[in-house]
């Protein structure tokens, strides 16, 4: 099981895709960046790892509640991850 505030688990693994929405920086111990697209209703979360996932059919309310929250990580930990299908958008840095 991944630590607090890390990508999915290990065994979901989905295609490499390319990122056109733009991200809002954020302070977080885990997260560096979130954006959302209305029209994809997709959540893009960037980590400090620099790995991005994309999330699917992801309705505004969560992205406007996770924007908001005091800790970005506790949510995303608690109601994004594991609750959403996610693709993968970019590896962790040290993965190059």
């Amino acid at each position: 099981m991944p630590a607090k505030g890390q990508p999915p688990e290990a065994g979901e693994t989905p295609a490499v895709i390319i990122s056109r929405i733009p991200r809002e920086s954020v302070q977080s111990a885990a997260l560096a960046a979130i954006g959302y697209s209305k029209r994809l209703r997709a959540l893009e979360v960037e980590f400090v790892n620099g790995a991005i996932y994309r999330y699917l059919n992801v309705p505004r309310s969560v992205h406007r509640e996770l924007m908001a929250a005091e800790s970005k990580a506790r949510f995303y930990d608690m109601k994004i991850r594991g609750h959403y299908h996610s693709l993968h958008v970019r590896p962790r840095l040290d993965d190059h």
